[in-house]
């Protein structure tokens, strides 16, 4: 997942909001092709720590399901078009991408892996976009089984996947108050006014402010990354970005994930049809 996009949000709050005890516990490390981060408010050290451990084993299985630049479940599905058995996570996440699929009338598509190739490799693109169409890999518990010479990228989902992933572990563990930040950022807890968030636009000028309470905030740019000049953020059916940023939150990072990469190559009518899909979306910056 090193071809990551472009994130315009900075997380601001690096201390307890005014008013609330406790301190900063932080962990920072790097996974899933960005830097990595994670805040606890008021942590027993030496529990901190052991929870920082099973963070790590927890991206560790992250990467071995879905990413592109490692063995994993994913690399081995593109390579032999499909995959016997496949976890539950991994047909979850796909589940999901497919709901996103349908909600955003296709802008959203994992298929688009051969077409980024194509355009990384300078071929000539017209033979990978015969190979986009999400109804066509079949899931079930057995097997995901893609069409001859298709491939998936999760780029566009699987780091806020991630970070619901660990929001999930820290509260089992019983912690109420952290920001997760695995490229797309998870907050728990902070109902005081909330994690306050600025998000920027690809020059770095603030576009607006957030805060975030039990919320995820995704951000997407299609020209942070360039694919042989092109916007990394891929229109399936050719379409080129409409928007410069979008940023969405939810309560789910993997949902404001996807849609936050959809909607760049959406219009505005299409991003409200969208969102009625998704009652606890909003829009937090589209420009």
């Amino acid at each position: 997942m090193n071809r990551r996009r472009f994130l315009t949000l900075t997380a601001a709050a690096l201390a307890p909001l005014p008013g609330q005890a406790g301190t900063v516990t932080l962990w920072e490390g790097r996974g899933l092709g960005t830097a990595l981060s994670l805040r606890l408010i008021g942590a027993d050290p030496h529990r901190a720590r052991q929870t920082f451990a099973r963070v790590e084993a927890e991206i560790a299985r992250i990467e071995s399901l879905a990413s592109l630049h490692r063995d994993s479940a994913l690399t081995r599905l593109n390579r032999d078009g499909h995959l016997a058995w496949p976890s539950s996570d991994l047909l979850d996440l796909l589940a999901l991408a497919g709901q996103v699929h349908r909600a955003t009338g296709g802008a959203f598509d994992p298929t688009v892996q051969p077409l980024w190739l194509a355009l990384a490799k300078g071929s000539d693109p017209a033979t990978a976009r015969d190979l986009i169409g999400w109804d066509r890999v079949r899931l079930s518990p057995e097997e995901i089984r893609l069409d001859p010479g298709q491939a998936l990228t999760l780029n566009g989902i699987a780091q806020g996947w991630a970070a619901d992933r660990i929001a999930a572990l820290l509260r089992a563990q019983g912690f109420s108050d952290a920001l997760v930040d695995m490229g797309e950022i998870a907050a728990l807890g902070q109902a005081e006014g909330g994690w306050p968030a600025v998000i920027a636009g690809p020059d770095g000028a603030a576009l607006a402010e957030t805060r975030l309470v039990n919320r995820a905030l995704a951000t997407s740019s299609p020209r942070g990354t360039l694919v042989n000049g092109l916007p990394h953020i891929l229109g399936p059916q050719g379409q080129p970005p409409l928007w410069q940023t979008a940023s969405v939150s939810v309560p789910l990072a993997a949902v404001a994930d996807a849609l936050s990469t959809a909607f760049c190559l959406m219009d505005r009518p299409s991003i409200d049809t969208a969102l009625a899909q998704f009652p606890d979306a909003r829009i937090e910056a589209l420009v």
